[in-house]
């Protein structure tokens, strides 16, 4: 017999394809602002954001900067890097992106019939690390809010996953049982490293098949591999 009950779902890059999201946004935003006439090419845009957005992320993560910095300050280094010093025109994005991003629906393979399939028989949450405004949009928009119960966001926890707080935080409410519960994600360190640590059972969603060493419960490269193990 199966001993879970509760099952604790990332979203970004394990549900809602943040990547191809995130790319469509972008691309809006190069075409609206005309940034041809910065950057020359969009690849120069994207790379370079994608680069400043990862050590501002990580900088958050350990609490080093508040989120309304690292909303626009990704923006404002990226234009920096190409000679522009605008902070009006990065906010003006960073505005963009927040708005128009969560309303993108693309989602990985099988999303909508693994949860449908598992929502019948679990209690499904989400642990987010994502802001409160975005995550709850993407989950409307994509027509998934009707399958969890609860989402906790790090805003609410007051910590990132991979701190043991939001986990914490998420089973208190979520009036779960560390035994009777089991966290799936597709970051390694941030969500899986850190349900084992705080003693959580954990499904690796590893679409690329990423390379590894770690000892973990389980580990999936599509959804639909869900229904085998739940």
């Amino acid at each position: 017999m199966n001993k879970y009950k509760n099952i604790f779902f990332d979203l970004d890059r394990t549900i809602w394809d943040f990547d191809k999201n995130a790319l469509d946004t972008f691309q809006e935003i190069y075409l609206k602002y005309e940034l041809e006439n910065i950057f020359k090419s969009f690849n120069n845009f994207h790379k370079t954001y994608i680069k400043h957005n990862e050590k501002l992320w990580s900088d958050y993560r350990q609490g080093k900067i508040e989120k309304i910095f690292l909303s626009y300050k990704r923006f404002s280094l990226t234009l920096e890097e190409f000679g522009i010093k605008d902070d009006d025109l990065a906010k003006r994005i960073a505005h963009d992106y927040i708005k128009i991003s969560p309303t993108k629906k693309q989602l990985f393979p099988f999303a909508h019939e693994t949860l449908e399939y598992l929502h019948k028989k679990y209690k499904l949450h989400i642990i987010t690390n994502g802001f409160n405004e975005v995550q709850f949009t993407k989950l409307e928009n994509s027509n998934l809010k009707k399958y969890f119960l609860n989402v906790f966001t790090s805003e609410d926890a007051g910590a990132q996953k991979p701190n043991p707080l939001i986990f914490e935080h998420a089973l208190k409410n979520a009036n779960a049982k560390e035994e009777e519960s089991i966290m799936i994600g597709d970051d390694l360190q941030v969500d899986i490293v850190g349900a084992k640590d705080f003693g959580l059972d954990q499904i690796f969603f590893n679409p690329y098949k990423k390379k590894h060493s770690e000892n973990i419960t389980h580990e999936i490269n599509s959804l639909e591999k869900l229904q085998e193990i739940l």
